[in-house]
C-alpha cells in the first residue's frame, strides 16, 4: 500500500516552500518518524517525516522544486524491503523471469519488474546499467545505485537549485562561484530593500557605560545559574528589560503603520536576532514586559539553539513589535541597523570596549558600548527616539532602577 508524502500545511504568511534535500532516495528503507525531506521556506526549514515503516517510493518533487502547502511529495510503500516493487503487478510479477527473457533484445536489457519501473520513475536508462543478478539480470538495488550516481554526478543533476555549485576557473587561477539564494536569503534581501524604501528610516546613537552591568553581573552569575537550573546570566537580559521598561514610556516606538492608522501594541513582543548557518533569523520573545531576567535568557539560549539545529518553527518567528539586534557578538563597534516592517524601531548593541572617558574631572577607563536606535520618521519624532534611548542607557548604567521602576 502506497502512502503519500506531503508538504506540511504551512501557515498564512508562508505562500510555497522549496525542497531542500531528499534524505532518502527510492527504494530506501525508512521507518516510522525518520527525517525524509527538508522544506525550506523563507523563514524557517521544515522536516518531513515517515509516517509509516516501509520503503521509498516514487519522488514527485525533486530537490530544487517549489510546493505548495500539503502537496505531495513522494510516496512510502508500506511493509518493509518486501514493498520496493510497489507498481509491479502481481500477475507480472509472478511471470518476470519468463516475460523479461522473452521481451529482451539486444537494446532491451533483461531487468526485474521492480528495477524497470523505478528506472522508468527517475529517468535511469537501463542499457546503462550493469546488472548483478543471475545471468547479468537488473535488479532493484542495481537501479537504485544508478540513482545514486545520477544525483551525485554534478553534469546529471536535473535541476540548478539541485546542483553543486558550478566554479570557473579562468587564467591566474582566479574563481568564481555562482550559488543560488536560498529563499531565506532572499526573503531578508527583499525586507531590507522594502524597509528601506517604504519607511523614512534615521538613525540616533548613544553611549552607555556598562560598569555597574558587568560588576552586577560578575557578583551574581555563578548563583544566578545555580538557583535557576543552569541558565546562564547574560548582558542580552538586561537590555531587553531596559527596552521593555522604555517602550512602556514611549508607545509609539512599540507602535506600527497598518495604512492610514497606528496600531499600538499593548505588549512588547521583542525580537531577538540570532545568527545561523543560514542567515539571521528574529525568533520573538512573546510579553517580554512580564518576563523575569531568568525567562528572558532561557528563552534566548532555547532560540539559539533551535536556530543552530534549524529547529525554529514559523510561528516563533512571526510578529513582534520591536528588534534588538547584537552586532557586538562579532565585533562590531558601531552600525546602523534596518528596521524590521512592519515595527517601527530596532535597537543595536555593538562590542563592549575599554575607553578612557572623564568622569567628575578625571580621565578614567570605562567599559562603554555605542548603542544604535534606527527607527520610522513617519511614526516617530526625533525626540521620542532620542528620548527612549536616552531611558534605556540611564535604566543600564543604574541597574536598580529596573526594580524601582524609576
Amino acid at each position: 500500500m502506497a502512502i503519500e508524502i506531503k508538504a506540511p500545511t504551512f501557515p498564512e504568511s508562508v505562500a510555497d516552500g522549496t525542497v531542500a534535500t531528499w534524505h532518502k532516495q527510492p527504494g530506501d528503507a525508512v521507518k516510522r518518524d525518520e527525517l525524509i525531506v527538508d522544506i525550506e521556506t523563507d523563514k524557517v526549514v521544515l522536516e518531513v517525516l515517515a509516517t509509516a515503516d516501509g520503503v521509498l517510493g516514487a519522488i514527485v518533487k525533486g530537490e530544487g522544486d517549489t510546493v505548495l502547502s500539503d502537496e505531495v511529495l513522494g510516496s512510502i510503500v508500506e511493509g518493509g524491503a518486501a514493498a520496493a516493487a510497489p507498481a509491479a503487478a502481481p500477475a507480472a510479477a509472478a511471470a518476470a523471469p519468463a516475460a523479461a527473457a522473452a521481451d529482451a533484445g539486444e537494446d532491451d536489457p533483461v531487468a526485474a519488474p521492480a528495477a524497470r519501473k523505478l528506472a522508468e520513475e527517475n529517468g535511469i536508462d537501463l542499457a546503462s546499467v550493469a546488472g548483478t543478478g543471475k545471468g547479468g539480470r537488473i535488479t532493484k538495488e542495481d537501479v537504485v545505485a544508478a540513482v545514486a550516481n545520477k544525483k551525485s554526478a554534478p553534469a546529471a543533476a536535473a535541476k540548478p537549485a539541485a546542483a553543486a555549485a558550478p566554479v570557473v576557473v579562468a587564467a591566474g587561477d582566479r574563481t568564481e562561484k555562482r550559488v543560488p539564494m536560498t529563499r531565506l536569503r532572499a526573503k531578508i534581501a527583499e525586507r531590507l530593500v522594502e524597509a528601506q524604501s517604504s519607511m523614512a528610516m534615521l538613525t540616533t546613537f548613544n553611549e552607555v557605560d556598562m560598569t555597574e552591568v558587568m560588576a552586577l553581573r560578575s557578583k551574581y552569575k555563578d548563583l544566578f545559574e545555580k538557583t535557576h537550573n543552569g541558565v546562564r546570566l547574560g548582558f542580552m537580559s538586561f537590555f531587553v528589560k531596559a527596552a521593555t521598561e522604555a517602550l512602556k514610556r514611549f508607545p509609539a516606538v512599540n507602535a506600527s503603520i497598518d495604512g492610514n492608522d497606528i496600531v499600538y501594541h499593548g505588549y512588547a513582543d521583542v525580537g531577538v536576532a540570532v545568527s545561523s548557518d543560514r542567515g539571521l533569523v528574529v525568533p520573538v520573545l512573546r510579553n517580554a514586559e512580564s518576563m523575569s531576567l531568568a525567562e528572558i535568557e532561557n528563552g534566548i539560549a532555547t532560540f539559539g539553539k533551535k536556530a543552530r539545529d534549524g529547529k525554529l518553527a514559523i510561528e516563533e518567528m512571526t510578529g513582534g513589535t520591536f528588534t534588538i539586534t547584537n552586532g557586538g557578538t562579532f565585533g562590531s563597534m558601531m552600525s546602523t541597523p534596518i528596521v524590521n516592517p512592519p515595527q517601527a524601531a530596532i535597537l543595536g548593541m555593538h562590542n563592549i570596549i575599554q575607553r578612557p572617558m572623564a568622569i567628575n574631572g578625571q580621565v578614567v577607563i570605562r567599559p562603554m558600548m555605542y548603542l544604535a536606535l534606527s527607527y520610522d520618521h513617519r511614526l516617530i519624532d526625533g525626540k521620542e527616539a532620542v528620548t527612549f534611548l536616552v531611558t534605556i542607557k540611564n535604566l543600564l548604567e543604574d541597574p536598580s532602577r529596573l526594580l524601582l521602576d524609576i
